[in-house]
C-alpha cells in the first residue's frame, strides 16, 4: 500500500429538512387545526480514528464528502429523518487542519476518537409549531437550515515511542532491520528511504515503536531535498536516536546539519531527550572510532554510543538506553493524564 501522510478534503454537513404546512382533515372533526412536522436534521460530518490504518491513500482519490440532508417534515406531525452522517475513517495520529493549514480542528490520538468536524443544519419548523391562542390556524413554515461546509487539510503523524534522525545514508534503515522485522529499502546512495517506516522492537522483555524517517540535508526547512515534511513523524515520540555516518570525515559537521534543520523546524524537537550514535563503526579500526567518537561527544556535550547496524556492534546497548527513556515518557505521559482526570473531578 502507497503511502501518504497528507491529504486535501472538501466537507460538507446535510442540510436540515423543511417544515410540513397541513391540517387535520378527518370526517366528523370540521376544525382538525394544523398538524404539519418539522424536518430532519441534516448529517454531520464526523472524523473517527480506527486502527489498521497507516496511510492517508484512499483520500487521493475522493476529495468530496457530503452528509445527507434531512428528511421533510409530514402531516399528523411526522417529523422528517435524520440525514445520514458521514464518517471519515483515518489512522491514529491523523490532524485535522483548516485551510491555512496551521490551525489545528482537531487531532486524533487514540482508537475510536471521534470528532463531530461540520454539524448538520437544524430542522425547519412546520406549521403546528407556530400554533397559539391567537392564531389557530397558521399558513407559517420554514426551510431547514443550511449545513455548514469547508476545506480542510488531514495530516498523519504517526505514532511511535522513538524516532530515528540522520543525514541520508547514516545507516537509519539498515538500524530499523537490524533491530525490528521491518524491512525497509536498504541501498548505498542517498534518500533509499522515501517514506517512513515503522518497526517494533522487542528487548528485554518489553516492546517499542520506532520510526525511520527519510534522511535531512541541509536546507531541509526551506524545502531542499525532500524538505522537513517528514519531521512530523518525530513529534509525538519519546525520545530520539541521532545516527552519525562514521565513516565520513567531518563528524561534528553532520551532527550540526541535523541540530540546525531540527531547531528550524521548531515544535519543540530539539527539546526531546535525543541518543547519539556513531553508526557504521564497523568499517573503523579502534582507534579512528575513539577519535571520532570524541569528536562527536565534544560537538554534542553528551556521550557517544558506537554501533554497527550491518553486524549488530553495540545494537543491543543502544537498545536498552532507549527503552529506558521510553519508559520514563511513558510514566510521566501516565502522571499527566491522571493529574487531569483529577482537576477534572475537582
Amino acid at each position: 500500500m502507497k503511502f501518504l501522510d497528507q491529504a486535501k478534503v472538501y466537507l460538507r454537513s446535510g442540510d436540515g429538512g423543511a417544515g410540513c404546512m397541513s391540517f387535520r382533515r378527518e370526517k366528523f372533526i370540521e376544525f382538525g387545526g394544523p398538524d404539519g412536522g418539522n424536518g430532519g436534521r441534516g448529517g454531520d460530518v464526523v472524523i473517527e480514528a480506527v486502527s489498521g490504518l497507516n496511510t492517508l491513500i484512499d483520500y487521493r482519490y475522493q476529495q468530496h464528502f457530503k452528509a445527507k440532508r434531512g428528511g421533510h417534515g409530514s402531516g399528523r406531525d411526522r417529523t422528517g429523518a435524520h440525514g445520514a452522517d458521514t464518517v471519515l475513517r483515518v489512522p491514529v495520529g491523523t490532524q485535522v487542519l483548516d485551510d491555512d493549514q496551521e490551525t489545528v480542528l482537531a487531532d486524533l490520538t487514540r482508537p475510536g476518537q471521534r470528532v463531530v468536524l461540520l454539524p448538520g443544519g437544524d430542522g425547519g419548523f412546520g406549521n403546528a409549531h407556530y400554533k397559539s391562542s391567537t392564531n389557530r390556524a397558521p399558513r407559517q413554515v420554514s426551510p431547514g437550515w443550511p449545513g455548514a461546509e469547508r476545506w480542510v487539510w488531514l495530516r498523519l503523524k504517526l505514532i511511535a515511542d522513538a524516532g530515528l534522525l540522520g543525514l541520508p545514508n547514516a545507516g537509519k534503515s539498515t538500524f530499523l532491520a537490524a533491530c525490528s522485522r521491518a524491512r525497509p529499502k536498504i541501498a548505498d546512495y542517498p534518500f533509499t528511504t522515501l517514506s517512513p517506516n515503522l518497526g517494533v522492537v522487542t528487548v528485554g522483555g518489553d516492546e517499542f515503536v520506532l520510526a525511520d524517517i527519510p534522511g535531512l540535508i541541509e536546507g531541509a526547512h526551506e524545502g531542499h531535498g525532500l524538505g522537513d515534511r517528514f519531521l512530523g513523524h518525530i513529534e509525538r515520540t519519546g525520545v530520539l536516536l541521532h545516527l552519525v555516518d562514521g565513516t565520513q570525515d567531518d563528524v561534528a559537521g553532520a551532527y550540526h546539519i541535523i541540530r540546525g534543520e531540527l531547531a528550524a523546524y521548531g515544535q519543540a524537537l530539539t527539546d526531546k531527550v535525543e541518543v547519539i550514535g556513531l553508526n557504521k563503526c564497523d568499517a573503523l579500526d579502534a582507534e579512528e572510532v575513539a577519535a571520532k567518537a570524541g569528536a562527536l561527544a565534544e560537538a554534542a556535550g553528551r556521550p557517544v554510543m558506537t554501533l554497527s547496524g550491518v553486524s549488530g556492534q553495540g545494537v543491543e546497548a543502544v537498545l536498552h538506553v532507549l527503552l529506558a527513556h521510553i519508559r520514563d515518557a511513558r510514566a510521566a505521559a501516565d502522571a499527566a493524564i491522571m493529574d487531569t482526570d483529577e482537576e477534572g473531578d475537582d
